[in-house]
Formats: C-alpha cells, structure tokens, sequence
C-alpha cells in the first residue's frame, strides 16, 4: 500500500492506523473549499512524486467527512484544523503535525526522521 489514500470511514481509519504499527504513516486533512488547503494537497502530492512511493497517506475530506475529520481530533487528543497533517506511529502516537503553511514537501520528509 503506498500513495495518497482517501479515508470515509472509521474502518477505513483502522485499517490505516493498523499499518503504522509497521511503518509511520501520514493523514492529511483538506478542504475543498480552502486554497490554502488545495497548496498544502500540492505539497503533499509532491511529497509522493519524489520518490516516496513507500509512504501511505490517509485523504480526510472535512467537509465531506466531517465526523471522521472531528473523530481523529478527539481521538489523538489534537486541536482540529484545516488544513492539517499528522504522522501516526504504532498506532496511536502522533510524532507529528503541522496545519497550514507548515505542510510542506520538505516538513513532511522531516517528519518521517521523527
């Protein structure tokens, strides 16, 4: 499983979570409506054009899956916000996060050090 993966349900969520256990993986929270959100989805996606076929990233569209964008906010213990970027680790750690302008290409390879 490699690549931008977008995320509808808990179960979807689990799965995902599931994988970090073996390796990091990356959720990216983005709304449709927001241009600073549609810069951050090209920095993501240009994390993934450069060579990091290996890493998965979970898609969460807030406005169109709303209670599974506020669901991982109560659950990791984070403030929600848009965009948003969390590396999880084994499961249930966030070694990660970043919103806005700090999504970058080069803050996401950062976090994959951490």
């Amino acid at each position: 499983m490699s690549g931008i993966q977008r995320l509808r349900t808990e179960e979807e969520l689990n799965v995902l979570l599931e994988s970090s256990k073996d390796a990091g993986v990356f959720i990216f929270k983005h709304s449709t409506s927001c241009p600073i959100s549609a810069h951050a989805y090209e920095e993501v996606k240009k994390f993934i054009r450069k060579g990091h076929h290996g890493e998965v990233i979970g898609l969460i569209l807030v406005i169109e899956d709303r209670s599974l964008s506020q669901g991982i906010a109560k659950r990791f213990g984070i403030k929600h916000e848009s965009p948003q970027t969390l590396y999880i680790k084994e499961g249930t750690h966030v070694a990660w996060d970043a919103s806005h302008g700090e999504i970058t290409e080069e803050n996401l390879e950062k976090a994959k050090q951490t």
